[in-house]
């Protein structure tokens, strides 16, 4: 993992097609895809992100 190729929570977001009000209550519940805190912004591995949507739908 890059922390050039990580994904800004809108653009997970947008990957999801989700509200990005919904990824950070997620976060809160650690129910979704795994963030990290990079500085004050949370980030994710496109990867994870694509693992854990698998996950949810197989």
């Amino acid at each position: 993992m890059t922390t050039a190729a990580l994904w800004s929570i809108q653009e997970t977001a947008s990957y999801l097609r989700l509200p990005v009000g919904t990824l950070y209550q997620w976060r809160y519940r650690k129910t979704g895809p795994k963030s990290y805190k990079v500085g004050r912004h949370l980030r994710y591995d496109p990867a994870e992100v694509r693992a854990w949507l698998a996950k949810q739908v197989g």
